[in-house]
């Protein structure tokens, strides 16, 4: 890992406090690594195929589903991030997306990213599983 990276370090408290949407922000690329390691770990595809598939993870409508699909295995504790991320004023409109997956899939990537910003690598790890061991 990039020294800048393990240098980062924010207590709870103060990752607590952030708009949600900046989880969201850092959330969602962690979670798209996660998805194209995963789908470059199946091999031989092109790279237009290696999008076409991540494309099935990674558009709000998708992440909706896979969020109602964890839900009931998340901690308490997640399912308040997730409550907070889904709920937070966006300025945003998606153009290919109904208003409630786009607000999903920002709870969603709101999750991946609270718990990055906290080093919680190892839970990361389980829920990512979930998603894309669940997928196949």
């Amino acid at each position: 890992m990039f020294d800048y990276i393990k240098k980062l370090s924010f207590n709870e408290k103060d990752v607590r406090m952030m708009n949600p949407l900046v989880w969201a922000y850092i959330g969602d690329s962690v979670y798209e690594v996660y998805v194209r390691s995963y789908i470059i770990s199946k091999g031989g595809k092109t790279s237009f195929a290696l999008h076409r598939e991540s494309i099935k993870y990674v558009k709000a409508s998708s992440q909706s589903d896979i969020l109602e699909t964890i839900y009931d295995k998340l901690t308490e504790e997640e399912k308040n991030i997730i409550r907070r991320g889904r709920n937070t004023k966006t300025y945003h409109v998606p153009k290919n997306a109904s208003i409630i997956d786009y607000k999903r899939a920002t709870a969603l990537e709101a999750l991946i990213g609270y718990l990055y910003l906290l080093k919680r690598y190892d839970r990361i790890d389980e829920i990512m599983n979930m998603i894309l061991e669940g997928a196949k």
